[in-house]
Formats: structure tokens, C-alpha cells, sequence
């Protein structure tokens, strides 16, 4: 399908004479057309602009860009629109915008840069009729929203497949798993790996006709999931490998994911919340789905809870919180509570890190940029505060295990 976007792509920049670039409704990159050099003079140079070089080279637009744009209505527009440069915003040529629709609902946007060589181009806001080359155009814009409409709806199929097989009811998910598999045909056979994005916000306002799933080269399945006591809600994406022990696909496609709009939303108090992902183990087949989702929900989780993993963790590397993610969400250990108070969040942290560094003062000091009396000043006020005996094995284990819950169960901001 992606040869024949190319193609619709081609059309209209052969109709218009100018390079058209087609982006989906999250602004990631589908097509591009490319333009001629006969279509210019010899004398003209080229022209070059950061947004569009930045959308060929990176697959999508930045958060600044996409508002600029987003300020003009694109999302409600039935026509074209004529919309301005900006260079606070990194638009340093204005645009036309075709907005590809089907039904109702806006799908992606085909770009044209307006760099003089379109502005004889009449949009019929005045005159009430548009340029002829521009309403070929449009025509083939409407081909594409029905190709995007279609595809959004494939996906939404196989979503929900996908869903089924991950989290529905025992007795269903075999049927569910059958059906996944002929829908996929030759791909469900593996390898597969499993993505989980934490969080992703679905449509709402405009967006809420728009399903928001990604479509991105490798994924062969999506399906955004509820929220659980553990973790907020997520996206699931099975991802194809190119072989059984190599991650790279499913780590790029993790990257890709975080990018997106809907995993940079606020969160309900109104503070920008950062998404993670987490990757699962490679999979041949679809039989054990379930358990590599568990794997990639607790390597998003644990990338969320701490940094040093973060923004995309692979199960193989998250270490004690394998263990932990597993769990039950406990109450914290009584000896270790007052330590996490917010007023010791920092002797909590450097408790963690020399416990991290397995109790050597060097390396603990060095990581927090402390003297070491410092050090031995802050562990002797933890012992103060737990009652535990950092030289015991057993309570560092405790203190150790109660640190590291609490930070899986406290969502990064």
C-alpha cells in the first residue's frame, strides 16, 4: 500500500509542479515527491526548507511545528488552505495544505511549499472556484483518505484481535489468536516482539473520531489498552524482526512511538507527562502473546520509574524489576516508610545509589558528586531513620527491594 501513496504523491506534484509531501493525522511521514529540476531555471536554486528536510530525514514533524500548523483549523478544513511562515516555529516557507479526508474524518495532510512558485495558485476562498490543477489535486487527495480510511480500518480489526489475544477472557483468546493469524497470514509466524508505549492518550475533542493508531513500517498489529492499577493506559504494537535474536526493529519503532502526540499528552493534573516504552523477548508465533506483553508493560513501566533505563527498555536489561513488575502493588515496608517521606527524598536517593553500587563509598560518592564524609553523614541519618543495619545483608536486601517498588509505583514525571 505504501507504493501506492508514492504514487498518488507523485500525481500531485506532477499536476502542480511542485514537491507535495503526504503526512498522517500525527504528522509522520507517509510520501514524498520529489521535484524536477526542468520544472525550474537553471539560474534558481533550489529551495530548501528545515521543516520539510527535517520531516524526509526524521519521518515526522516537531511539537512546535505541528501547533503552528494545527492554530489554522487543518484538522477541521474541507479546503485548501493557505497558511503563512513562521521562523519562531522553524517554518521558514509557508505552506498550502490539502487535508485528505474521507467521510467526514481528516486522515493526513498533503504538503506543497508555497516558495513563490505557487502563488498565482487561487484556493477559491474569493472567487468561490478553485484552480483547476488544484482541484486535480484534491481529487487525488480524496483517492489517498480513501486508502488511509481503509487501512485505518484494517487496523482497527487487527487492534482488536490484538487485544483480544493480550487481555481478553481465557476462553476467548484461542479464537482470537486464530483469527490474528489468518489475518496476518505469513507474519504471525514470527519472529514478533511485543511494544508497549506508557502513556497514550486516545482521541478526544477533534481527534475523537481519528483512532490514533500508529502506522509505521514493521508494525503489524496496534491496540491502545485501558489502565490498570500497575500501570496508566498504554499501546500495544507487534512488531516483525528481522530475525530472532535482534531487537533493533522494535527499538526504533519504540522511538518512533514516543515521538507521536498521543504519548506526549498532559496528564489529568496538567503536567506534561514522559512516556516510555518497553520491549519483550522475541517470540516465534503468537501463542505466548500474552506473556511477552507482561514483559513489555513491565519494561515500559520500569523505564518510566527510572531514567538511567529509560525512555525505551528492553525486558533482558530492567534487571530486579523483572521481579518486581510482577507483584502485587504492596504497601511499603514500615521500617523503610519514613524514608520516603518527600522530605528525604535525598537521603532516599543516596541510599538507592550505594545500594546500586553495592555498598562502595567511592563509587556511590562519586556517582551522586559528594564528599564522602557527606556520604557517611547521609547513610548514618538512613540508619537513624529505618533502623536498619546497612552492613546486614538481609536489611539491604529490604531497603534494596522497598526503594526500588516505590519507584516503579510512583509514575515519572
Amino acid at each position: 500500500m505504501r507504493d501506492d501513496y508514492q504514487q498518488l504523491v507523485d500525481e500531485i506534484t506532477a499536476v502542480l509542479r511542485a514537491p507535495a509531501t503526504l503526512e498522517n493525522r500525527d504528522f509522520a511521514l507517509i510520501a514524498f515527491g520529489a521535484q524536477d529540476s526542468e520544472d525550474r531555471d537553471d539560474t534558481e536554486e533550489p529551495a530548501l526548507d528545515p521543516v520539510r528536510t527535517r520531516s524526509i530525514l526524521q519521518r515526522r514533524s516537531t511539537a512546535a511545528v505541528r501547533a503552528w500548523f494545527e492554530a489554522f483549523g487543518i484538522a477541521r478544513a474541507q479546503a485548501p488552505l493557505r497558511i503563512p511562515p513562521d521562523p519562531a516555529a522553524g517554518v521558514f516557507m509557508g505552506r498550502i495544505c490539502l487535508p485528505v479526508r474521507h467521510r467526514g474524518v481528516v486522515h493526513g495532510y498533503v504538503w506543497l511549499l508555497d516558495d513563490g512558485h505557487l502563488s498565482d495558485l487561487e484556493l477559491g476562498g474569493r472567487s468561490g472556484a478553485p484552480d483547476p490543477r488544484l482541484a486535480r489535486a484534491m481529487e487525488t487527495a480524496d483517492r489517498i483518505g480513501a486508502l488511509l480510511a481503509a487501512e485505518a480500518r484494517a487496523g482497527e480489526e487487527l487492534g482488536e484481535l490484538l487485544r483480544d489475544v493480550l487481555t481478553g477472557p481465557p476462553a476467548g483468546r484461542d479464537a482470537a489468536r486464530a483469527g490474528l493469524r489468518t489475518a496476518l497470514r505469513g507474519a504471525g509466524d514470527g519472529p514478533l516482539a511485543l511494544v508497549a508505549v506508557l502513556p497514550w492518550t486516545p482521541g478526544t475533542g477533534e481527534d475523537a473520531d481519528h483512532p490514533g493508531l500508529p502506522h509505521l513500517p514493521g508494525i503489524v498489529a496496534a491496540c491502545a489498552l485501558p489502565g490498570t492499577a500497575a500501570a496508566g493506559a498504554g499501546l500495544a504494537t507487534l512488531v516483525r524482526l528481522r530475525a530472532a535474536t535482534a531487537l533493533d526493529p522494535a527499538r526504533t519503532t519504540a522511538e518512533q512511538l514516543l515521538r507521536s502526540p498521543r504519548a506526549t499528552a498532559g496528564s489529568p493534573n496538567g503536567v506534561p507527562a514522559r512516556a516510555a516504552a518497553g520491549v519483550s523477548a522475541p517470540r516465534r508465533g503468537l501463542e505466548e502473546l500474552p506473556a511477552a506483553w507482561q514483559e513489555a508493560l513491565a519494561a515500559a513501566r520500569a523505564a518510566h520509574a527510572d531514567m538511567r533505563l529509560g525512555p525505551v527498555a528492553e525486558w533482558s536489561a530492567i534487571g530486579p524489576y523483572r521481579l518486581l513488575a510482577a507483584l502485587p502493588a504492596l504497601q511499603p515496608d514500615a521500617a523503610v516508610r519514613p524514608l520516603l517521606e518527600p522530605a528525604h527524598a535525598e537521603l532516599a536517593r543516596t541510599a538507592e545509589t550505594f545500594l546500586d553500587c553495592a555498598g562502595q563509598a567511592g563509587r556511590t560518592a562519586a556517582r551522586l558528586g559528594i564528599h564522602r564524609q557527606t556520604l557517611y553523614y547521609r547513610l548514618s541519618r538512613v540508619r537513624q531513620l529505618t533502623g536498619l543495619d546497612l552492613d546486614a545483608g538481609e536489611d539491604r536486601l529490604l531497603l534494596h527491594m522497598t526503594l526500588k517498588a516505590a519507584r516503579l509505583g510512583a509514575p515519572r514525571r
